[in-house]
């Protein structure tokens, strides 16, 4: 079975690591598919493609049930086609339902219903989707926001080498 685990990544971050291990152990997944989205939906500013490759390329190389994924789909539900299980934050999940990413909230409904199986890690309370793996991640303090403003605790040792504090 595979993961599907879209994000920037710009950094990764402990945390995302540990929602991919825990998606990983729960979800019995062979593989997580780190997925990065050439020109992600609703991101400005972000280091450019080939420096965030970079870093998840360093963390994939020491973690073998891991591997990195560019694609230029830009909802999830097509990002997620043909994988067994979409892994994301609760934080994500608010913005997969946003109606403003979709055409009308009919396009939404239909996008959410070509959902694989989700195992969503909790953030901040928010909601969760019904009939959802809810992973086992308590890390709502670590965020890319706050590693890229100089929380180097947050990212891997794999990574730091490649980032600029």
């Amino acid at each position: 079975m595979r993961g599907c685990y879209p994000g920037t990544f710009d950094p990764p971050t402990i945390a995302h690591l540990a929602i991919a291990e825990a998606a990983r152990e729960q979800c019995a997944l062979e593989r997580v598919d780190l997925v990065v989205n050439r020109d992600p939906l609703g991101k400005r500013g972000m280091r450019p493609l080939d420096q965030r490759i970079a870093m998840l390329e360093a963390i994939v190389a020491v973690r073998p049930w891991l591997a990195v994924v560019v694609t230029d789909a830009l909802h999830l539900a097509d990002i997620a086609d043909g994988y067994d299980v979409l892994v994301l934050g609760a934080d994500k999940w608010q913005q997969l339902l946003d109606p403003q990413f979709y055409e009308s909230e009919a396009a939404r409904d239909r996008a959410v219903a070509r959902l694989p199986r989700l195992a969503v890690a909790p953030r901040h309370d928010l909601p969760l989707p019904r009939d959802c793996e809810v992973l086992s991640v308590e890390l709502d303090h670590v965020s890319s926001t706050a590693a890229r403003a100089g929380q180097n605790a947050f990212v891997p040792p794999e990574v730091r080498a490649l980032l600029d504090f």
